[in-house]
């Protein structure tokens, strides 16, 4: 349920309706613009009835939110969420670009990765330190050694980085030493864990499994949300279909629908929605010309050497093609 405040409401006319809404045991968050002043009821809503809000002459409109993502909703927050990671803004209008290689194998790749993607423009420097991987005997990446080396990567440039957390037991040392945490496509339903990063205070990048629908991806990030962190940011990245020549199927209809459905940001991962290295670009400037809030690439120093991921990880040199490319597709379409 979602009561509106009518504009000029006082702090105390405020504080009224929540008062009313904890009496019934329920909680209340509140959000306030710069025009008005929305309150969102949290539990069971049918405890009230529409009426008892409706009477008092400072509330505007009081309605019900149907969905199952509640907070995540467009009904309950027209305006869009930014998502500060670090110093970047994700979700204001630009088209933010984390970019880095899929695993952190060693101190040297990691750094050249890093001084690479930064010198072409990335905003978020990104490297896997725990790897889910779909054999058993594939690398699995450095853990918390990969974790140190990606911090020192962050610092030596200057950029905020991002990693998976794939374990709860994981989640002090992960977000210790990153900005924003990931949450796989493996993982996207693992609600132990969503509740967990939840509770955090570290912004999440949520990725859709690859068999989800758009709702059950919006009802996790509900669960991040419901704990009390708001800073989602959402990650398409390919779902599965019946189609063998790429990895998955990219789903670029995601955008659209999202931003009619949720106001949280999304980018697009072209890289693992394609599997293929020429693919990427591509797809990176149809994210831009979509008006996504940005993409998730992933770039090596030397792909053909990569333990994980290389056939899809781009060169430094097709990195710096792709940040041209998507800066003049974005710049084409942001007013439209």
């Amino acid at each position: 349920m979602v009561i509106v405040m009518k504009k000029g409401a006082k702090d105390s006319d405020i504080q009224a309706v929540v008062a009313h809404i904890h009496k019934n045991g329920n909680e209340a968050d509140v959000s306030s613009g710069p025009n008005r002043t929305v309150i969102g009821v949290i539990g069971d809503t049918l405890k009230f009835e529409l009426s008892e809000f409706l009477m008092d002459p400072m509330v505007d409109k009081a309605y019900r939110i149907t969905v199952p993502y509640k907070l995540a909703s467009r009904s309950y927050k027209r305006d869009d969420t930014v998502v500060m990671v670090g110093n970047v803004p994700v979700g204001n209008g630009s088209f933010t670009v984390i970019a880095g290689p899929c695993a952190i194998e060693s101190r040297d790749q990691m750094m050249a990765a890093a001084i690479a993607v930064k010198k072409s423009g990335a905003n978020i420097l990104r490297g896997g330190a725990f790897k889910p991987r779909t054999s058993p005997y594939s690398f699995q990446g450095m853990g918390v050694e990969g974790l140190k080396l990606l911090k020192e990567a962050g610092e030596l440039t200057g950029l905020p980085v991002v990693s998976e957390l794939m374990s709860t037991a994981d989640y002090d040392v992960v977000a210790e030493h990153v900005d924003l945490i990931q949450i796989g496509a493996r993982n996207m339903q693992n609600f132990s864990l969503l509740k967990c990063v939840g509770r955090g205070d570290k912004p999440v990048l949520l990725k859709r499994g690859m068999s989800a629908t758009l709702e059950e991806l919006l009802v996790a990030a509900e669960y991040i949300m419901a704990e009390g962190n708001r800073n989602v940011i959402l990650c398409e990245r390919g779902i599965r279909t019946f189609e063998k020549y790429m990895r998955n199927t990219l789903d670029l209809n995601v955008v659209t629908a999202i931003k009619e459905m949720s106001h949280l940001p999304i980018l697009i991962d072209p890289s693992h929605a394609s599997g293929r290295r020429n693919m990427v670009i591509p797809m990176a400037r149809a994210s831009a010309a979509i008006k996504a809030d940005g993409v998730m690439v992933e770039v090596h120093a030397n792909p053909d050497e990569a333990l994980c991921d290389g056939g899809q990880s781009l060169y430094p040199e097709h990195f710096e093609e792709l940040m041209q490319s998507v800066r003049v597709v974005h710049e084409a379409v942001r007013d439209l």
